[in-house]
């Protein structure tokens, strides 16, 4: 099996690293026989990036080169990369030579197999060791998916990316989301290095508090808005019980101790619309999850 495979790089002000990142893609192409294409994603670099990956697009053939004007992040870059692939198979490499060429027709090989997408997972000492770590034992308890890494390099075949929403920064949870839609995932060990050249643009503690409030949206999203209803009416019958019994308390106090207190009328009106209009919302969230998906059986169908 000879499948067309096309590696997506975003790069953003990686000037130094791209002709180095050529010649290694160059090197794993002539070693393993792999039938590629490589696509430079510039997302907008103030550097020379652009022209660099130009220029080595010029000596090598299978190299295509696409740009944003402006930096729009890892997501959109991707989505970019997506739309000139040609491939059976991608895979999602980033420009820092932080990992190697070398370690993809492993992963590729993992797909022959019969994987839907392989994670790589990282081995090497990293700055972000802990943070990583955290992150990944969040995933693994609230998606419960089988890989030790979620944000690393992968490769995935291209059915994968009409299956799964791509929101921005949503790139890190696409093993989740594939893992929820039915998906195999698989994993291979890979080599992480030291970035040679440039900074890392994904670093600060701003970027991990984003992060774990966008693995609480993706839990909301592929959870509860399956069976909003479940979500929703949960919450509004956990809020009608309390008003039932906040209104019996009421009475007790109104009819078996002679004197009333009339907050608590307010509260169990309060909480009576309250569990009511949850009620109401998981009726019309049903129904939109059901439109939803029948747009999405229609997509498949075309």
């Amino acid at each position: 099996m000879n499948e067309l495979v096309s590696i997506i790089v975003p790069a953003y002000n990686e000037e130094e690293n791209i002709p180095l990142l050529v010649d290694a893609v160059d090197s794993m192409i002539k070693e393993s026989g792999l039938h590629c294409e490589f696509i430079i994603v510039d997302d907008g670099s103030e550097d020379e990036t652009y022209i660099k990956a130009v220029e080595a697009q010029k000596n090598h053939n299978f190299i295509k080169v696409t740009r944003h004007k402006r930096r729009m992040g890892v997501t959109e870059a991707l989505l970019s990369g997506f739309k000139v692939a040609e491939g059976d198979i991608f895979a999602y490499f980033p420009a820092d030579l932080q990992y190697l060429p070398e370690d993809i027709p492993k992963m590729v090989e993992k797909i022959q197999e019969g994987y839907d997408i392989v994670c790589g997972w990282k081995v090497g000492r990293y700055n972000k060791r802990f943070v990583s770590n955290i992150y990944n034992a969040l995933s693994r308890i609230l998606f419960r998916v089988p890989v030790h890494d979620l944000n690393s390099i992968k490769a995935f075949k291209r059915e994968i990316i009409n299956e799964i929403p791509w929101r921005k920064d949503w790139h890190r949870y696409m093993v989740v989301m594939a893992y929820e839609q039915g998906f195999n995932v698989g994993e291979v060990r890979v080599k992480l290095y030291p970035r040679r050249y440039g900074k890392s643009k994904f670093g600060g503690p701003g970027r991990a508090i984003v992060g774990i409030l966008d693995l609480i949206a993706v839990k909301f999203q592929i959870s509860f808005m399956r069976k909003p209803m479940l979500f929703f009416g949960s919450i509004g019958g956990v809020l009608l019980l309390a008003s039932l019994i906040v209104g019996i308390v009421a009475l007790y106090l109104r009819f078996g101790l002679g004197h009333g207190y009339r907050p608590l009328i307010y509260l169990v009106i309060f909480l009576g619309l309250s569990g009511l209009s949850l009620f109401a919302l998981g009726f019309l969230a049903e129904a939109i999850a059901g439109i939803k998906d029948e747009i999405k059986t229609l997509k498949r169908n075309k």
